[in-house]
């Protein structure tokens, strides 16, 4: 079923924008060129349902939050998509297509397959960058909103120095709370450990690298164990 106001096109359909790659509850995600180079194209679309001023409204705010959020962690010197243009109009972010990438989840997935462990050393180290780029988007007020091994990639040929390009900055927003922060932390532990099970040992050398990494990681992992006991008392009531 089509999210209301979406189109009525297909992934894989070509449009004015591009091919139509990927099609969620709140935006569409278009490959396409821009000036030459390869480009993905995020479109946030109108919904029927919200007053038209209303709508155009919450949707810029939208858009330059994950702009805003981007531009803040490649200052910082996080990896992600560079940012070609953005149409305030047409609500459209044009950014880099990180091509001949995998997904952490792929890629952790492969590796625990082709050493027969659950915790290889390869994980290990991964673990390490993973935990410094939290520390430093959070060290800069960045929460991502959808921290999950999906959104984060690495270029082929992966290798020791190969970096962590985090990706999909919807849901993003900057905030210097540490409760935000905490739960940002508890979205990916969660993610993270019902996608890949038997790694409770790799997401603690994120969290470790974490501590030792983020200026204010006392506090905001102080906030982590508070949202991990709301989230048992709310499985324990059901």
């Amino acid at each position: 079923m089509e999210p209301d106001g979406a189109p009525t096109s297909s992934v894989g359909q070509t449009c004015d924008v591009g091919e139509l790659i990927k099609q969620g509850a709140e935006a569409r995600v278009y490959s396409t060129t821009f000036m030459g180079r390869p480009t993905i194209v995020k479109e946030r679309f109108k919904k029927k349902y919200r007053h038209p001023t209303l709508d155009k409204k919450l949707t810029h705010r939208r858009t330059t939050r994950e702009v805003t959020a981007i531009l803040r962690c490649r200052k910082s010197g996080i990896c992600t998509p560079t940012v070609y243009f953005v149409d305030y109009e047409s609500h459209r972010i044009y950014m880099e297509n990180i091509e001949n990438s995998t997904t952490v989840r792929d890629y952790v997935a492969s590796e625990q397959k082709e050493t027969q462990e659950t915790n290889p050393e390869t994980l290990v180290s991964l673990a390490q960058k993973i935990g410094t780029l939290l520390a430093t988007m959070h060290d800069n007020d960045v929460i991502h909103g959808d921290l999950t091994t999906s959104n984060m990639l690495l270029r082929q040929p992966v290798d020791s120095s190969s970096p962590v390009v985090l990706i999909d900055f919807g849901l993003s927003s900057v905030s210097g709370l540490h409760e935000d922060k905490g739960v940002d932390l508890y979205v990916l532990e969660r993610a993270f450990l019902s996608t890949h099970p038997n790694t409770e040992n790799i997401f603690e050398h994120i969290l470790v690298t974490y501590r030792k990494k983020s200026k204010k990681s006392s506090d905001v992992l102080k906030k982590l164990d508070e949202v991990r006991m709301r989230g048992r008392k709310r499985s324990m009531i059901g």
